[in-house]
């Protein structure tokens, strides 16, 4: 399967069901090298499994996912991470009695076995995010908005060419917010391509190339941000009468 000019991640026609419940139904869409592509919808759009089908964590009933021309369907986990496929998960789960540093190590030894090119390039991440002086702090004591940028180091050490992102700025303070996007603006900028799903419009529609809307699993809306913010399908939806002209 050949992949369009420029295309780094063809997701074709996928399609998940658990049981009687369509999860996702015939997704498609690109994602261009550097891109960064929002990903909205309401609770029980279907956005988390996507992510879970495009990262291996589930398999597919139908459709097909291809990386820069491979393919990577249901693909292992650790394999999709090893081809340059990072992600972050909206419950954050780090390992709280290991290190800052040692989680993002972890994250590390998925593209080398030498744990002193792991320790390098673990201290390079947390640089990247702002958490080199947690260094040595155990992951317990981080507050929300800093396990966010945890698990952005994590991701990144394995030198992602996408990177998957859910839910940046949920459950953080609103003073923690500027800060997240400016990194993740900061990451785009330096050429990782970036798949984020996001609910709050104005963090997801002030960093995004271009954004796709699903409801009820299927995609509603694919276009610049403020196209889809002005689509009727979206606003019925997921945005509500604020958004209606």
């Amino acid at each position: 399967m050949s992949a369009q000019p420029g295309t780094l991640l063809d997701v074709r026609g996928v399609t998940k069901r658990f049981g009687g419940l369509v999860a996702n139904k015939d997704i498609s869409f690109r994602v261009s090298h550097g891109e960064l592509v929002g990903i909205i919808g309401p609770n029980g759009a279907g956005k988390s499994t996507l992510f879970d089908v495009l990262t291996g964590f589930q398999p597919p009933d139908s459709g097909a996912v291809i990386l820069d021309g491979e393919p990577i369907t249901s693909r292992r986990p650790d394999e999709i991470s090893r081809r340059g496929v990072g992600r972050t998960f909206q419950k954050l789960k780090p390992f709280n009695q290991m290190t800052v540093l040692e989680n993002v190590m972890v994250g590390a030894f998925q593209k080398t076995g030498d744990p002193a090119e792991a320790h390098a390039r673990a201290l390079e991440c947390l640089h990247q995010v702002g958490l080199k002086d947690k260094a040595q702090a155990h992951a317990r004591v981080l507050s929300t908005g800093q396990r966010k940028r945890l698990e952005m180091a994590r991701a990144l050490a394995i030198r992602p060419r996408l990177l998957l992102l859910d839910e940046v700025t949920g459950g953080v303070d609103q003073g923690s917010i500027p800060g997240l996007i400016e990194l993740v603006r900061a990451m785009n900028a330096g050429g990782v391509a970036m798949l984020v799903i996001e609910h709050n419009m104005r963090v997801i529609m002030g960093i995004s190339h271009r954004v796709v809307a699903l409801h009820l699993g299927e995609v509603i809306c694919d276009g610049p941000p403020q196209a889809v913010v002005n689509d009727r399908r979206v606003i019925e939806a997921y945005l509500g009468g604020a958004y209606a002209r």
